[in-house]
């Protein structure tokens, strides 16, 4: 990360007060490299943002049939929800139908990010479990895919298992770069992840949403997951997050997944900007700080601001667009406790 540069700074009176890094990769579906910033080869994990990829397998061999999975469904596979009771439903009605139990997942439990959930929690004292876990959704589809093909279950996680060596195939080939250049790490929730440059990383999410020239099947699965993210975005993170709203915006145009540590991909369907589909990924090179506030709502300080930038400078989105999401950014003023406007922060790149 050597050529990472300013990406979003912090301004208190005249002064900067902070200043975050970063690089982006802006790629067609035929792997032109359209538009960049700091380094676009920049290694990084796409850590939750690999999610669309590692659902991709189960639904190319026909997961979603076999197991007559709704579209809301889908998209919980590819989701880091926000432990709403919808999403808590969802996850349970699909391990019923799977005939797994929830003592399957190896994600781990962690505290809701709901804020109605999170005072349930607190209120009542109930101890999360691992359908709490934002990546819950995911670990069910994976143990759905490993079941449908008579795998054990027990080491569904392991690098060596076959439905992880799929992903990992599966991802290799959207991205156009060889299984043995993926870097490999474990991930949040415990399941595999992969680091690749985000030019790798833009074309998957840019084939995904073009996949004209994959195969049949392997389009059919992509067009599933794109309409499954977009039409129930209240699922792959929760409404008011900025993933769903984006997308709810983008009224089937725009898909778009967080990933921890500031990695971000988004991807524009055929149309949007130019003939082809478009994947844009980026990582802020120092993290991204989450904050919360007294009515227990969480806001992103870097990726939303630096994805509508970078959407606003390629002209997909029109003003009444940026103006319905401008509680995100670009530009944000910022407050302290008692409401006093004490600065703002502003992306401060040019692709």
């Amino acid at each position: 990360m050597n050529s990472v540069q300013p990406i979003l700074e912090l301004i208190r009176g005249s002064v900067v007060e902070a200043r975050h890094f970063g690089s982006i990769a802006v790629v067609d579906s035929t792997g032109k490299l359209l538009h960049s910033y700091g380094d676009p080869d920049t290694v990084a994990f796409l850590r939750s943002s690999a999610k669309p990829f590692q659902a991709l397998p189960f639904v190319e061999q026909g997961g979603v049939e076999h197991y007559h999975y709704t579209q809301a469904e889908l998209a919980l596979s590819c989701a880091s929800h926000e432990t709403a009771q919808l999403h808590l439903d969802t996850v349970l009605g699909m391990q019923k139908k799977i005939g797994i139990e929830e003592s399957n997942l190896q994600c781990g439990p962690h505290l809701p990010g709901d804020p109605a959930k999170l005072r349930e929690v607190i209120v009542h004292n109930i101890h999360p479990t691992a359908n709490f876990n934002n990546c819950s959704g995911k670990h069910t589809s994976m143990l759905a895919f490993a079941k449908m093909r008579g795998l054990p279950l027990e080491n569904y996680l392991a690098f060596d298992h076959p439905i992880q060596q799929d992903i990992l195939k599966t991802f290799s080939e959207m991205c156009g770069i060889e299984v043995d250049k993926v870097n490999l790490g474990i991930d949040g929730c415990s399941a595999p992840n992969f680091a690749v440059p985000l030019v790798n990383a833009a074309l998957g999410m840019a084939r995904i949403c073009d996949p004209r020239d994959l195969s049949e099947a392997r389009a059919a699965a992509c067009n599933k997951i794109t309409a499954a993210m977009t039409t129930h975005s209240e699922m792959v993170s929760s409404y008011g997050e900025f993933d769903c709203e984006l997308m709810k915006i983008g009224a089937g145009r725009i898909v778009t997944k967080r990933g921890a540590e500031g990695f971000q991909i988004i991807g524009l369907k055929p149309g949007v900007y130019g003939e082809r589909g478009v994947g844009i990924a980026f990582k802020v090179a120092d993290g991204d700080k989450s904050s919360m506030n007294d009515s227990l709502e969480t806001s992103t300080r870097v990726r939303p601001s630096v994805t509508l930038e970078i959407l606003k400078q390629l002209n997909v989105l029109n003003e009444a667009q940026l103006q319905s999401l401008a509680k995100f950014g670009p530009v944000k003023t910022l407050k302290n406790y008692a409401g006093i406007v004490t600065g703002r922060s502003k992306p401060v790149f040019k692709l």
